[in-house]
């Protein structure tokens, strides 16, 4: 085994046919690669079986959540040198063993199977979502799925969301505070749905609360929030007694195809249709028109990812499926604004926040990093490891361009054509993005 980073280099080099882009450090101590810049540390062996035994992201993530591999260095860039390998050389990270076909290059596999130990590999870390059966996005699958990912502990999400407890991409109209940008988000949609005294808001997927507190406190609204998450509704809960508007907001432990007291002057879904599955969207568009009443508006925040060549084969993230978000999947911008109109609805505009979302997952990055020990505690290290890599591997992804966040405002337009929609100019900078021009700025409620 001495010198096993120099074989290990060489030998994957071998098999991808281009150099490592990182530096590897290995279980003996031993380094070799690019001198300058962060180093990828192969803790134990076990790491080399995983990959093996699962090529690409998903055994790379069980090495990480293990604590077998890590990063010595600036996380960000040990992924944006590995995304080459992750995502634009898919074929080759998903299969190594199973698509060679050059002599040279099965010598090299199978000297990397000697490297990496006895098979089969260890079993993989407990916080894996295992046990799912049954088709994707009933009821109770959806149930489980979203307790896997959002009960894991208020205490926990207050550590990474800070104070605002908001989970979803921010708005950054100056380089303020994580606090700032959130709320500047709130009120963005509070603005676009129209929002004034007494108009009747639903905020499907409401989280721990924050819209429908902003919806209440600043623009006089009713608000009727549904979550699946029992925790996310306590605290929701705790919080609106504290501002004293319990008059105001409901919150329900409720799926939102159970919602059956319409019409809402508003819907408001922030991050929340990424859970609903592409087999389920129109359903999902369905519902929220049929709850709109003429005229009422639809904010429809959403995730959306690149279109495939063949999006028959697109395939999700196995990471994220298994570790992250059980049975959620991303859609084209495009199909998403096609289902809605399909749906019934008008869609009157859409902005793209893509780079706000980037440096969102930056400043959750921060938080968990700067209160790493207390957020271990509190759930377990690979837990916390899981966070911690999903987190930056996303906002790396926006800012390559793979996945990008919209806002689609979109209306039950009457019979008479009148959509309410004030006329106003766009203004747009320098670089492409819109902006909101300065009358109105400030809220339209009380």
């Amino acid at each position: 085994m001495a010198d096993a980073a120099s074989r290990l280099t060489a030998l994957a080099e071998e098999l991808l046919g281009v150099p490592l882009p990182v530096r590897l450090r290995a279980w003996d101590g031993s380094e070799a690669g690019p001198a300058n810049g962060p180093v990828l540390i192969i803790r134990d062996r076990r790491a080399l079986r995983r990959l093996l035994w699962k090529p690409g992201e998903l055994g790379l993530a069980r090495a990480w959540v293990a604590g077998e591999i890590d990063v010595e260095g600036d996380l960000y860039t040990v992924l944006d040198r590995l995304a080459g390998f992750l995502w634009e050389r898919g074929e080759e990270s998903r299969g190594l063993l199973e698509t060679v076909r050059d002599p040279r290059v099965r010598a090299a596999a199978a000297a990397l199977l000697r490297l990496a130990g006895p098979f089969p590999p260890p079993k993989p870390p407990l916080e894996e979502m295992r046990g799912r059966s049954g088709a994707r996005h009933t009821r109770r699958r959806d149930k489980q799925a979203i307790s896997h990912h959002y009960d894991v502990g208020n205490e926990f999400y207050a550590i990474v969301l800070g104070p605002s407890m908001v989970y979803s991409c921010a708005y950054w109209t100056e380089q303020g505070s994580l606090e700032d940008a959130q709320r500047d988000k709130l009120d963005l949609i509070a603005r676009k749905l129209g929002l004034k005294e007494g108009d009747r808001l639903l905020d499907v997927g409401c989280g721990w609360g924050s819209m429908a507190i902003h919806a209440a406190r600043e623009y006089g609204a009713r608000v009727v929030g549904v979550t699946l998450s029992r925790e996310q509704a306590a605290f929701a809960r705790k919080r609106i007694a504290e501002e004293g508007l319990t008059d105001r907001i409901e919150i329900r432990v409720q799926d939102y195809r159970d919602v059956e007291d319409g019409p809402f002057d508003a819907i408001s879904s922030i991050g929340m249709a990424e859970h609903v599955g592409t087999v389920k969207y129109r359903e999902y568009a369905d519902a929220l028109y049929g709850l709109l009443k003429p005229g009422g508006r639809l904010l429809n925040h959403q995730i959306s990812r690149r279109p495939e060549p063949d999006e028959e084969a697109y395939e999700v993230d196995a990471f994220i499926d298994a570790y992250v978000f059980p049975d959620g999947e991303l859609a084209p911008m495009g199909r998403t604004l096609t289902t809605l109109e399909d749906a019934g609805f008008e869609v009157r505009d859409v902005e793209a926040i893509r780079e706000h979302y980037a440096l969102t997952l930056r400043r959750w990055v921060a938080n968990l990093e700067g209160d790493w020990d207390r957020a271990v505690r509190l759930t377990s290290p690979g837990r916390a490891r899981i966070w911690r890599l999903y987190m930056a591997a996303s906002a790396v992804s926006f800012e390559r361009n793979r996945i990008g966040v919209n806002q689609f405002l979109a209306v039950r337009t009457p019979g008479s054509g009148a959509s309410g929609v004030a006329l106003r100019p766009r203004v747009w900078s320098e670089s492409g993005e819109s902006l909101e021009p300065e009358e109105s700025q400030e809220p339209q409620g009380r």
